[in-house]
C-alpha cells in the first residue's frame, strides 16, 4: 500500500487509504469490519486518540493486509500495559516475529513502569510462549534492552534461555557452545536452580562435541551446586563417566561408576553395565568384553543397540573377524530404526557407517564401501562434525587395504578416486538435509 502522505502514517492515514483504495462508503466498511459508522468516522478524522484495541482487530480481521502498518501506528498512542500485552498476544498468534519484537520492545519501554519490572513481567510471559522462535525473538529483546539499562540478572536470565533454545539447533552446535560459554560472566545473577541447568546442560553439550575436560568441568561445578537427586545431574554424571573415558583415564571411570549406579532412574542400569564392558574393550580386554556387550546386544533396549554395536564392530575389525560383522549389519534395520535424532546419535550412526566401509571395503565391496563412508559423512554434517580429512584417510584405507578376488594388490588410487568417490559427490553435498 503506497504512502499518500510525506508524514509519519497515523491511523487516520491508514483508514483514509483504505477506504480510498478499495473504493468504500462508511456504510460498506461498516458491513465489512462490524465497526459503527461513527466510530469509523472518527478513526479517519483523527479525532478518536486512543482507539480500542478491539475496534482495530475487527479493521484488521476484514483487511489483513493492513495488521503490521496498523498495529506498527497503533502501538505508538497506547500507553496501557494491559493493552500492550493484549496486541502482544495477538501478534504472536499472528507468527509475525519482526512485529513481536517491536511490540516487546514498545512493553519494555512503557513510561508507565520501572525498567525492572517491566523486564520480569515480559521475562515470564515469554516462558509461556509455545513457539521457540518467537520465543527467542522475545529473548532477544529482554537481553537488548537490559544490556542498555544495565541490568544484570535480566541479562543473565535471557541468555541463559536464548541458550537453551540454540543449542537444539544440530547445524549450530559449536556456535551455541560458544555462545553457551558467555553465560559464565553472569552466573552470579543467576538463581541456583538456574546455576544447575546451566552447568549440566553445558556439560551435556560439551560431551556432544568432543570437549571432554569442558564437560567433566561443567558437570562437577553442577555437582557442587544440587546436592539433590535427578535425572539431569545422573545424565550430567554419565556424561563426564564417558568423558574420562575417552581421555583413556579408566581408573576415574570405575571411581564414578560406583556413585552413577546409585541413581534410581531406568538407564542407569543398562548405562553402567555396557560402560564396563567398553571399559574391559578399551584395555583390549576382547575376551571379556565381547561376551559382556554380545550379552548387552540381546538383553538392552533399542536406545542402547546402536552404540554396543559400534563397540563390537570396531572389535571385530581388529580381529578381522568379517564373520560376526556380517552377522552385525544383518541387523542393521532394526537397530538403526530404533535411533532418536540427536547428536551422540549422529556421531554414533557415522561411526557405523564408517566401521561397515571398512568391512566392505576389506571385502572387496569397493563402490558399496565408500557409498557406506559417505552416509558417514552426512551424518557429521548434521552437526557440523564433519572434516575434509575424513575423506582421504578412508581413501587411503582404500589405497593400502583392498582385498579383492580373494587376492590381495594394491588398488589403483586414482581410479578408486575417479570411478567411486567423485560419483558420490552429490551425495556429500546434500548431506544432512
Amino acid at each position: 500500500m503506497a504512502d499518500i502522505l510525506n508524514h509519519i502514517k497515523t491511523i487516520s492515514d491508514i483508514i483514509f487509504q483504505l477506504r480510498k483504495e478499495k473504493n468504500l462508503t462508511y456504510a460498506e466498511l461498516e458491513e465489512l469490519t462490524g465497526v459503527g459508522k461513527p466510530v469509523l468516522h472518527k478513526l479517519e478524522k483523527g479525532s478518536t486518540k486512543r482507539p480500542e484495541f478491539k475496534t482495530l482487530k475487527a479493521i484488521t480481521s476484514a483487511f489483513p493486509e493492513i495488521y503490521q502498518e496498523l498495529i506498527e501506528c497503533y502501538i505508538t498512542i497506547e500507553n496501557r500495559s494491559e493493552v500492550l500485552y493484549e496486541v502482544l498476544q495477538d501478534v504472536l498468534s499472528s507468527e509475525k516475529p519482526s512485529l513481536a519484537s517491536k511490540v516487546a520492545l514498545r512493553v519494555l519501554e512503557n513510561p508507565s513502569n520501572e525498567t525492572e519490572d517491566s523486564l520480569q513481567r515480559l521475562y515470564y510471559f515469554t516462558q509461556e510462549v509455545s513457539d521457540s522462535s518467537l520465543r527467542l525473538g522475545l529473548y532477544n529483546v529482554i537481553v537488548k534492552y537490559s544490556r542498555k539499562h544495565g541490568v544484570m540478572n535480566y541479562i543473565a536470565k535471557g541468555l541463559l534461555q536464548k541458550y537453551l533454545i540454540e543449542r537444539a539447533d544440530l547445524k549450530r552446535i559449536d556456535q551455541s557452545f560458544q555462545q553457551g560459554l558467555e553465560i559464565a560472566h553472569y552466573t552470579n545473577f543467576l538463581t541456583n536452580d538456574e546455576n544447575v541447568i546451566y552447568h549440566y546442560r553445558m556439560a551435556l553439550h560439551a560431551y556432544a562435541i568432543k570437549k571432554y575436560r569442558e564437560c567433566i568441568e561443567f558437570a562437577e561445578n553442577g555437582m557442587v551446586l544440587e546436592k539433590n537427586e535427578s535425572e539431569l545431574k545422573a545424565r550430567a554424571h554419565l556424561s563426564m563417566i564417558n568423558s574420562y573415558s575417552a581421555l583413556k583415564n579408566y581408573d576415574k571411570v570405575e571411581e564414578l561408576l560406583d556413585g552413577f549406579e546409585k541413581y534410581k532412574y531406568d538407564f542407569v542400569y543398562e548405562a553402567v553395565k555396557h560402560t564396563r564392558a567398553i571399559i574391559k574393550a578399551r584395555k583390549g580386554e576382547y575376551e571379556i568384553a565381547v561376551p559382556l556387550l554380545e550379552e548387552n546386544l540381546r538383553l538392552f533396549s533399542p536406545r542402547f543397540r546402536l552404540h554396543i554395536v559400534d563397540e563390537l564392530f570396531e572389535i571385530y575389525l581388529k580381529v578381522d573377524n568379517f564373520d560376526a560383522c556380517s552377522k552385525l549389519l544383518e541387523r542393521e534395520n532394526e537397530i538403526i530404526n530404533t535411533c532418536p535424532d540427536g547428536p551422540n546419535v549422529y556421531r554414533a550412526l557415522a561411526k557405523y557407517f564408517r566401521h561397515k566401509g571398512y568391512y566392505q571395503v576389506s571385502i572387496g565391496l569397493i563402490d558399496e564401501g565408500v557409498k557406506s563412508f559417505v552416509t558417514s559423512v552426512q551424518y557429521l554434517k548434521r552437526i557440523n562434525a564433519f572434516e575434509e580429512k575424513d575423506i582421504y584417510v578412508f581413501l587411503l584405507f582404500i589405497q593400502n587395504s583392498i582385498i579383492l578376488n580373494q587376492g590381495l594388490y594394491i588398488y589403483n588410487f586414482n581410479e578408486a578416486y575417479k570411478n567411486v568417490v567423485q560419483k558420490n559427490l552429490l551425495l556429500l553435498n546434500e548431506g544432512g538435509k
